[in-house]
């Protein structure tokens, strides 16, 4: 392994880890005893809630394409988002938009935080590819701050009426009501302008503006009993995974790429949580990056577990939870079609998170 965090368990890693969403995803982790992601690629609202519902005991991770539900309701309160953060409460996962940002940093920006997803609201996790150069993770880093602040607080309003105590009606004080200021007049026209004038008896109004800690922004309604045991709501944080490296075949990711890659999160991490990535990244003591992995696939149950696995034809190339977590030091395995189009993928999920599970527990020796 290149670094002695992969020997740590996921408890001991969330003790050190540098992004609050990272010590909490690590924590998952150990309470449900799950480093399985479900890639959630599906074409309509109740196929990804019925997932999500469904699956949800068995992952830490729900993974989403919002384009490819044709479906999707964009509403703030009651829509596909909030629905799916009702979910990732009851079940304890994480929403992981896998947006792929890849423009420039103004434009992901936009896309990050406006349009009709306004995916930063609703997904704790997005990732982004970096080819247009740091300058995308550094847009996105500063979009996510701003909107960190902006929940954090909100503006409360106060607004009192009262009116002038009886002694100030009979008073020769000027009225502030009605008469114009020094600077409008001059101070010697305003002294003129207000001798001898008596005060009204007027209602006046007094409107004040303060900051206040602010809700969780997660969810609009009140979990109560379905609140996940042994674990509190996520942090009011937003976390980006940097494509590293991909599981496709002939893919263009060169080293060098992987290499800008990791000093880009280094540079950035209070908001970078890891990558996506086929092996883990962590190389330099510091380093306690989390690192997720697509192109995960068990063997039938019928076949021995070192069989070979066939590609699907499309590029995409597999291998086994113990090969990518661990010989390969990877955290969490994605797992799409391999538990959807399963005969129970209810069933299938559990088999996948066992698998991973007990890769894992080889890995650190336990």
């Amino acid at each position: 392994m290149p670094n002695t965090i992969a020997k740590q368990s996921y408890s001991q890693r969330a003790e050190n880890a540098n992004h609050p969403l990272s010590a909490y995803l690590l924590r998952l982790i150990a309470v449900k005893k799950s480093n399985l992601c479900l890639s959630a690629d599906v074409s309509t609202t109740q196929q990804l809630l019925h997932l999500a519902n469904t699956i949800g005991p068995s992952i830490v991770v729900l993974k989403t394409h919002y384009d490819l539900i044709a479906n999707w309701d964009y509403n703030a309160e009651h829509g596909t988002g909030a629905k799916l953060a009702r979910l990732a409460r009851r079940h304890a996962f994480l929403i992981f938009e896998d947006r792929k940002f890849g423009d420039i940093g103004n434009t992901v920006q936009l896309q990050y935080t406006e349009g009709t997803a306004k995916i930063i609201e609703w997904s704790h996790i997005t990732n982004v590819n970096m080819i247009p150069g740091k300058a995308a993770v550094d847009a996105l880093a500063d979009a996510a701050a701003r909107w960190r602040e902006r929940k954090r607080y909100e503006v409360k309003t106060d607004i009192t009426v009262g009116t002038p105590r009886p002694e100030s009606v009979e008073s020769d004080e000027e009225d502030v009501t009605t008469t114009p200021t020094p600077e409008e007049l001059g101070l010697d026209t305003y002294r003129a302008a207000s001798a001898g004038r008596k005060s009204s008896i007027v209602s006046i109004t007094t409107v004040s503006q303060h900051f206040e800690p602010a809700n969780s922004p997660r969810s609009y309604e009140e979990f109560g009993h379905e609140s996940f045991p042994g674990i509190e709501e996520p942090p009011m944080e937003r976390g980006l995974l940097i494509l590293a490296q991909m599981s496709s075949k002939g893919n263009f990711m060169t080293r060098e790429y992987t290499d800008a890659c990791v000093e880009s999160a280094r540079e950035h991490e209070d908001y970078v949580m890891g990558f996506i990535s086929q092996e883990t990244l962590n190389t330099e003591p510091d380093d306690q990056f989390i690192s997720m992995t697509p192109g995960c696939q068990l063997p039938p149950k019928d076949v021995n577990g070192d069989a070979k696995l066939e590609g699907d034809g499309k590029g995409q190339q597999y291998n086994t939870p113990q090969k990518l977590v661990g010989q390969m030091g990877n955290d969490i395995v994605i797992v799409g079609r391999g538990i959807i189009k399963a005969a129970d993928p209810a069933r299938e999920a559990e088999r996948y998170r066992k698998a991973a599970w007990e890769a894992y527990e080889e890995r650190i020796g336990s």
